[in-house]
């Protein structure tokens, strides 16, 4: 067994915090100027891939993160008005059917992955939840799962999530702009910063309490305080930047090189699985659109397996119908939280081989 690594000094850490924020600005901004839909994103977070799988050793403080998921849901709260709120409650059983048929199309792909993947069925079922990845993460620990393959698969799902939704949209033609529109409104007078950033401060406070409550507290509150005219939202540019690459550095640096040496043999499957639920989501996106005569682009987004900031980021910047997108994610992320007990019991159930009965036992062969 190879000794573990002596701990970073602090000179050494600092190094590699700044090269890792150099490299993730540096690549954010070229993927933003060749207008790579959510590159302020995408970019950060490709890059803290590879600095994790190189054994970096860095772990993003979850409050960043959080601040991060402020900012987004702050990004959000700028887009909300009465006509989008009048549009999402009369669009409510759409969003419920396709709730409900996107967490049984994952307990299926679910099934799959113990059948033809070689994944234990507990970690499975949790693994393949679409959403609330660190929800799921803890109540597998709870039913004995491994977590770490739990997390794994989470993740990777997460990623292959924001490289196709990002592939997805550019193939589609849609134009990138919502951070730059941003970032040409004026600047935010002084008493209109410092209450958005009280929001966002909330929003990390309730993301402690709450699931996805660092993203969804200042959506709901900054949207409330924009109606009601007390706020008037215009994020600086830089402020953007850095939400969206925390976000991007938190989920890269999830890949280390220790955690993809224990699941390597499963990696493929995990991949294939998150691959299959995303194109499986898109059938139903393509359904709907038809029927309800929205347009693809935001129901695929709205109804991707998971990254509830990310999907948000995607949909701000390709000028979708980010209420609708957010009020699906959203539904969609608590209808995980309250199901995900029982369908993770009914693929264990499936999945593990029916105990012999006592007299079959005591049969001589």
């Amino acid at each position: 067994m190879s000794a573990p690594n002596p701990p970073l000094t602090w000179s050494a850490r600092a190094l590699r915090w700044l090269a890792l924020s150099l490299c993730a600005a540096v690549a954010g901004q070229a993927l933003h100027a060749v207008e790579v839909p959510a590159g302020l994103f995408l970019g950060p977070m490709l890059v803290a891939i590879v600095f994790g799988v190189c054994g970096a050793g860095l772990r993003l403080h979850r409050n960043v993160f959080r601040f991060g998921q402020g900012c987004v849901g702050l990004l959000v709260a700028h887009t909300m008005t009465w006509s989008v709120l009048v549009s999402l409650a009369s669009s409510w059983h759409i969003m419920l059917l396709a709730t409900i048929v996107t967490v049984c199309l994952s307990a299926l792909v679910g099934l799959g992955t113990v059948r033809f993947g070689g994944i234990p069925g507990n970690t499975a079922a949790w693994g393949t939840a679409p959403g609330a990845a660190s929800a799921m993460v803890a109540m597998a620990e709870d039913y004995g799962a491994d977590s770490r393959l739990v997390a794994t698969m989470q993740y990777v799902r997460v990623v292959c999530v924001v490289m196709v939704g990002a592939l997805v949209s550019h193939l589609l033609g849609a134009t990138t702009g919502m951070s730059q529109a941003i970032a040409n409104a004026p600047v935010m007078n002084p008493a209109d910063l410092a209450l958005g950033i009280g929001v966002i401060v909330v929003g990390v406070a309730a993301g402690a309490l709450l699931p996805a409550g660092a993203l969804l507290v200042p959506l709901l509150l900054g949207a409330a305080l924009q109606l009601s005219g007390l706020l008037t939202i215009t994020l600086p540019s830089e402020l953007l930047a850095f939400g969206y690459g925390a976000i991007g550095c938190y989920i890269g640096l999830r890949f280390d090189r220790e955690t993809l040496r224990y699941v390597w043999r499963r990696l493929p499957s995990m991949i294939i699985g998150a691959l299959v639920l995303i194109m499986l989501c898109a059938g139903l996106a393509g359904l709907l659109a038809a029927l309800t005569g929205t347009d693809f682009l935001s129901m695929y987004l709205a109804t991707s397996p998971g990254g509830l900031d990310a999907m948000a980021i995607i949909a701000a910047e390709t000028h979708s119908d980010v209420g609708l997108v957010l009020a699906m994610q959203t539904l969609r992320l608590f209808g995980v939280i309250l199901t995900g007990a029982f369908f993770a019991k009914q693929i264990i159930r499936l999945t593990t081989p029916a105990a012999p009965r006592p007299e079959e036992r005591d049969r001589p062969a």
